[in-house]
Protein backbone atom coordinates (compact mmCIF):
# COMPACT_ATOMS: atom_id res chain seq x y z
CA UNK A 1 0.00 0.00 0.00
CA UNK A 2 1.11 3.45 -0.89
CA UNK A 3 1.97 5.84 1.13
CA UNK A 4 -0.94 8.42 1.83
CA UNK A 5 -0.59 12.47 2.67
CA UNK A 6 -2.85 14.73 4.03
CA UNK A 7 -2.80 17.84 2.67
CA UNK A 8 -4.00 21.09 4.35
CA UNK A 9 -5.01 24.40 2.76
CA UNK A 10 -6.83 27.35 3.44
CA UNK A 11 -10.64 28.64 2.52
CA UNK A 12 -9.89 32.06 3.23
CA UNK A 13 -10.03 34.35 0.33
CA UNK A 14 -8.88 37.95 1.71
CA UNK A 15 -6.95 40.00 4.47
CA UNK A 16 -9.54 41.30 7.03
CA UNK A 17 -10.08 44.18 4.29
CA UNK A 18 -12.41 41.99 1.83
CA UNK A 19 -10.37 43.95 -0.71
CA UNK A 20 -7.12 42.40 -0.57
CA UNK A 21 -7.02 39.40 -1.46
CA UNK A 22 -5.18 36.58 -0.37
CA UNK A 23 -5.39 32.21 -0.24
CA UNK A 24 -3.01 29.10 -0.72
CA UNK A 25 0.46 29.86 -2.10
CA UNK A 26 0.31 27.66 -5.11
CA UNK A 27 3.57 26.61 -4.93
CA UNK A 28 3.92 25.54 -1.56
CA UNK A 29 1.14 22.96 -2.27
CA UNK A 30 2.77 21.85 -5.86
CA UNK A 31 6.50 21.13 -5.29
CA UNK A 32 5.28 19.25 -2.41
CA UNK A 33 3.16 17.52 -4.67
CA UNK A 34 5.64 16.70 -7.39
CA UNK A 35 7.81 15.09 -4.60
CA UNK A 36 5.13 12.84 -3.43
CA UNK A 37 3.55 11.67 -7.18
CA UNK A 38 7.23 10.75 -8.42
CA UNK A 39 7.33 7.93 -5.65
CA UNK A 40 3.60 7.20 -5.91
CA UNK A 41 2.27 8.04 -2.61
CA UNK A 42 -1.54 9.01 -2.75
CA UNK A 43 -2.56 12.23 -1.44
CA UNK A 44 -5.86 14.10 -0.89
CA UNK A 45 -6.88 17.70 -0.03
CA UNK A 46 -8.29 18.96 3.61
CA UNK A 47 -9.54 22.31 4.67
CA UNK A 48 -11.10 23.50 7.99
CA UNK A 49 -14.46 24.19 6.16
CA UNK A 50 -14.35 21.80 3.09
CA UNK A 51 -15.21 23.04 -0.41
CA UNK A 52 -12.79 25.55 -2.50
CA UNK A 53 -9.85 26.73 -1.41
CA UNK A 54 -8.78 29.87 -3.04
CA UNK A 55 -5.20 30.97 -4.55
CA UNK A 56 -3.08 33.70 -3.75
CA UNK A 57 -2.77 35.93 -6.28
CA UNK A 58 0.94 36.71 -5.33
CA UNK A 59 1.84 33.29 -5.89
CA UNK A 60 0.76 33.42 -9.48
CA UNK A 61 2.90 35.85 -10.78
CA UNK A 62 6.66 35.88 -12.20
CA UNK A 63 8.56 34.29 -9.96
CA UNK A 64 6.20 32.12 -7.61
CA UNK A 65 4.88 30.98 -10.38
CA UNK A 66 7.31 28.32 -11.51
CA UNK A 67 6.98 25.16 -13.43
CA UNK A 68 5.14 23.53 -10.82
CA UNK A 69 2.47 25.91 -10.24
CA UNK A 70 1.96 25.97 -14.17
CA UNK A 71 1.65 22.46 -14.65
CA UNK A 72 -0.96 22.87 -11.74
CA UNK A 73 -2.82 25.78 -13.09
CA UNK A 74 -2.94 24.18 -16.54
CA UNK A 75 -4.36 20.81 -14.79
CA UNK A 76 -8.12 20.45 -15.15
CA UNK A 77 -7.80 17.54 -12.85
CA UNK A 78 -5.67 19.14 -10.77
CA UNK A 79 -7.81 22.43 -9.89
CA UNK A 80 -10.50 20.47 -9.67
CA UNK A 81 -9.34 19.22 -6.23
CA UNK A 82 -9.00 22.77 -5.21
CA UNK A 83 -12.48 22.83 -5.58
CA UNK A 84 -13.65 20.71 -3.74
CA UNK A 85 -11.53 19.48 -0.69
CA UNK A 86 -12.57 17.67 2.05
CA UNK A 87 -13.81 18.67 5.49
CA UNK A 88 -12.24 17.41 8.37
CA UNK A 89 -15.15 15.74 10.04
CA UNK A 90 -15.32 13.41 6.60
CA UNK A 91 -11.24 12.75 7.55
CA UNK A 92 -10.09 9.37 9.21
CA UNK A 93 -6.55 9.84 10.81
CA UNK A 94 -5.61 6.25 10.47
CA UNK A 95 -6.08 6.95 6.49
CA UNK A 96 -3.04 8.08 6.17
CA UNK A 97 1.35 8.54 7.15
CA UNK A 98 1.59 12.40 7.22
CA UNK A 99 -0.25 15.73 7.57
CA UNK A 100 1.27 18.29 5.78
CA UNK A 101 -0.05 21.87 5.94
CA UNK A 102 0.20 24.24 3.65
CA UNK A 103 0.71 27.99 3.45
CA UNK A 104 -0.09 31.20 2.35
CA UNK A 105 -1.21 34.46 4.94
CA UNK A 106 -4.65 32.87 4.36
CA UNK A 107 -4.05 30.42 6.78
CA UNK A 108 -3.14 32.28 9.71
CA UNK A 109 -7.11 33.07 10.32
CA UNK A 110 -8.66 29.64 9.60
CA UNK A 111 -5.71 27.05 10.40
CA UNK A 112 -5.41 28.18 14.42
CA UNK A 113 -9.24 27.84 15.45
CA UNK A 114 -9.81 24.47 13.61
CA UNK A 115 -10.20 21.93 16.43
CA UNK A 116 -10.55 19.09 14.35
CA UNK A 117 -7.57 19.28 12.37
CA UNK A 118 -5.48 19.75 15.61
CA UNK A 119 -7.38 16.28 16.19
CA UNK A 120 -5.97 14.80 12.65
CA UNK A 121 -2.89 16.36 13.44
CA UNK A 122 -2.53 15.00 17.09
CA UNK A 123 -4.18 11.49 15.98
CA UNK A 124 -1.67 11.09 12.79
CA UNK A 125 1.72 12.37 15.69
CA UNK A 126 0.75 9.99 17.95
CA UNK A 127 0.21 6.64 15.65
CA UNK A 128 3.85 7.29 14.63
CA UNK A 129 3.04 9.41 11.33
CA UNK A 130 4.87 12.89 10.14
CA UNK A 131 3.73 16.21 10.42
CA UNK A 132 4.60 18.81 8.86
CA UNK A 133 4.21 22.62 7.61
CA UNK A 134 5.84 25.59 5.16
CA UNK A 135 5.71 28.99 5.36
CA UNK A 136 2.63 29.95 7.32
CA UNK A 137 1.49 26.21 7.27
CA UNK A 138 2.98 26.24 10.90
CA UNK A 139 0.25 28.48 12.00
CA UNK A 140 -2.21 25.33 11.83
CA UNK A 141 0.15 24.06 14.99
CA UNK A 142 -0.10 27.01 17.43
CA UNK A 143 -2.87 24.89 19.35
CA UNK A 144 -2.35 20.99 18.60
CA UNK A 145 -2.22 19.38 22.04
CA UNK A 146 -1.16 16.27 22.47
CA UNK A 147 -3.50 13.20 24.76
CA UNK A 148 -1.39 13.97 27.72
CA UNK A 149 -2.88 17.95 26.88
CA UNK A 150 0.84 19.45 26.11
CA UNK A 151 1.50 21.79 23.07
CA UNK A 152 2.92 19.73 20.49
CA UNK A 153 5.26 22.62 19.91
CA UNK A 154 6.36 23.35 22.99
CA UNK A 155 10.47 22.21 23.48
CA UNK A 156 10.28 21.26 19.70
CA UNK A 157 12.89 22.37 17.18
CA UNK A 158 10.51 24.58 14.01
CA UNK A 159 10.48 27.13 11.74
CA UNK A 160 8.11 29.18 9.75
CA UNK A 161 7.68 32.36 7.56
CA UNK A 162 9.55 34.92 9.91
CA UNK A 163 8.64 38.12 11.13
CA UNK A 164 11.30 39.87 9.47
CA UNK A 165 9.90 38.48 6.24
CA UNK A 166 6.51 39.71 7.01
CA UNK A 167 8.31 42.84 6.91
CA UNK A 168 10.04 42.88 4.16
CA UNK A 169 6.89 41.40 2.10
CA UNK A 170 5.15 44.56 3.28
CA UNK A 171 2.34 42.84 5.15
CA UNK A 172 3.56 43.06 8.76
CA UNK A 173 0.69 45.59 9.68
CA UNK A 174 -1.99 43.38 7.87
CA UNK A 175 -1.70 40.25 8.97
CA UNK A 176 -3.64 39.13 12.40
CA UNK A 177 -0.88 38.05 14.83
CA UNK A 178 3.03 37.91 14.68
CA UNK A 179 3.32 33.86 14.27
CA UNK A 180 7.05 33.69 14.85
CA UNK A 181 6.83 35.43 18.25
CA UNK A 182 3.46 33.13 19.48
CA UNK A 183 5.11 30.08 18.58
CA UNK A 184 8.43 31.26 21.15
CA UNK A 185 5.54 31.80 23.45
CA UNK A 186 4.18 28.40 23.43
CA UNK A 187 7.82 26.90 24.03
CA UNK A 188 9.07 26.28 20.57
CA UNK A 189 12.55 26.25 19.70
CA UNK A 190 11.83 28.66 16.74
CA UNK A 191 14.96 28.64 14.03
CA UNK A 192 15.17 30.53 11.05
CA UNK A 193 17.70 30.97 7.79
CA UNK A 194 20.38 33.86 8.73
CA UNK A 195 19.17 35.27 5.17
CA UNK A 196 15.65 36.09 4.57
CA UNK A 197 13.52 33.82 1.74
CA UNK A 198 15.89 31.33 1.36
CA UNK A 199 15.75 27.54 1.79
CA UNK A 200 15.72 26.24 5.58
CA UNK A 201 14.18 23.09 6.59
CA UNK A 202 14.31 21.89 10.25
CA UNK A 203 13.63 18.00 11.53
CA UNK A 204 12.72 17.20 15.04
CA UNK A 205 11.68 14.06 15.43
CA UNK A 206 9.01 13.40 12.99
CA UNK A 207 7.90 17.22 13.02
CA UNK A 208 9.42 18.53 9.79
CA UNK A 209 8.90 22.15 9.41
CA UNK A 210 9.93 24.94 6.08
CA UNK A 211 10.73 28.68 6.66
CA UNK A 212 8.96 30.05 3.36
CA UNK A 213 8.26 29.37 0.08
CA UNK A 214 11.32 28.44 -1.35
CA UNK A 215 11.20 25.66 1.10
CA UNK A 216 8.45 23.93 -0.26
CA UNK A 217 10.56 20.93 -2.09
CA UNK A 218 13.19 20.39 0.74
CA UNK A 219 10.61 19.84 3.18
CA UNK A 220 8.52 17.20 0.83
CA UNK A 221 11.82 15.87 0.36
CA UNK A 222 12.30 15.55 3.96
CA UNK A 223 8.85 14.26 4.76
CA UNK A 224 9.53 11.70 1.92
CA UNK A 225 13.02 10.80 3.60
CA UNK A 226 11.13 9.83 6.79
CA UNK A 227 8.44 8.03 5.49
CA UNK A 228 11.17 5.65 3.74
Amino acid sequence: MPRRILHVVSNVAHYDDPAEPTGLWLSELSHAWEVFARRGYAQHLVSPLGGRSPLEPRSLKWPNRDATARAWLANAARMALLSNTAAPDAVDAQDFDAIYFTGGHAVMWDFPSSQELQRITRDIHERGGVVASVCHGYCGLLETRLSDGSLLVAGRRLTGFSWLEERLAGVAGKVPYNAEALMRQRGARYEKAWLPFVSKVVTDGRLVTGQNPQSARATALQVAQLLG
